[in-house]
């Protein structure tokens, strides 16, 4: 929703200032140069990745305008669900988890949190290394260190995409200056005729500047940039997780487990202890 507020914010004030000094709209539209512009664009990307990184890059254009954020609704979520985890192996043992973590779509436990059933990642995340838990005995430095690999190693490909847009925004301005060398050369064909036209010509050529340099800080840049924001987002979810998880390996109690998650959550959308002790007796209460 912000994404597409963002747009119109920027093509109402480009569009507006150009209006407001009785600029013709008309010569902002050029098809042809939009062809050789984005075109190009998409050709160069075609050719700098490989067939992974261009399927990551399609796959994640649609979360560019989804909103997909972490908020303290969906810490808390986290929270209830790893209590709820910790609380069972704490009364039952390690292995009353198991089926839950071999079959998290079918648990009674995971199947009533949407936010962390929906979302692949975590979910693999959580399950792979409960399992771990449950099927070794693993000191705490090497699983911290096992933890710290597999989020380091998501991180990297979720941020492929977030590179591989912001390569070509860089190279849009490039590219609307190869439009623009184009439309002189069309122009420079219609050397004999009228002033009027000629002017016509060239104002069309060097559209194609201002859409490539546009694209690129206006638009594509910026969607970039959101890409990235939404990853090191995750990283920090994942964080969290890595820090209950770790508490848990080493015989803390639920609750001292969850502190620690807790602590890991950064300050603006971290729950307080109180927050969190509401919303679990909630939970409570609801079950």
């Amino acid at each position: 929703m912000f994404v597409i507020v963002g747009i119109l914010v920027v093509l109402g004030s480009v569009i507006g200032g150009y209006l407001m000094e009785h600029g013709n709209l008309g010569v902002l539209f050029q098809p042809a140069e939009l062809v050789i512009i984005f075109g190009a664009a998409i050709g160069s990307l075609v050719i700098s990745s490989p067939k992974k990184v261009l399927l990551l890059v399609t796959g994640s254009i649609k979360s560019i305008f989804e909103s997909g954020e972490v908020t303290k609704e969906t810490y808390l979520d986290l929270m209830i669900l790893m209590n709820r985890l910790f609380r069972k192996i704490r009364k039952e043992g390690l292995l009353a988890i198991e089926t839950d973590v071999d079959n998290p779509k079918q648990s009674a436990i995971f199947s009533s949190h949407e936010s962390i059933l929906a979302d692949q990642q975590v979910l693999e995340f959580i399950c792979d290394n409960l399992r771990v838990i449950i099927s070794t005995s693993l000191p705490a430095h090497e699983f911290e260190s096992l933890l710290d690999t597999d989020i380091e190693i998501r991180d990297h490909e979720r941020l492929i995409p977030a590179g591989s847009i912001a390569k070509v925004a860089d190279a849009l301005p490039g590219l609307g200056i190869v439009a623009a060398v184009m439309g002189v050369v069309l122009t420079m064909g219609k050397i004999s005729e009228p002033p009027e036209v000629l002017g016509h010509s060239i104002g069309a050529a060097l559209v194609g500047t201002f859409l490539g340099v546009l694209c690129c800080y206006g638009f594509v840049g910026p969607m970039a940039a959101n890409l990235e924001h939404k990853g090191k987002e995750k990283e920090i979810f994942l964080t969290v997780i890595k820090a209950a998880l770790l508490a848990c390996a080493a015989g803390a109690a639920p609750q001292t487990a969850l502190e620690s998650a807790r602590r890991a959550i950064p300050y603006g959308d971290r729950p307080t202890f109180e927050e969190l002790e509401e919303a679990m007796k909630k939970w409570k209460e609801k079950t």
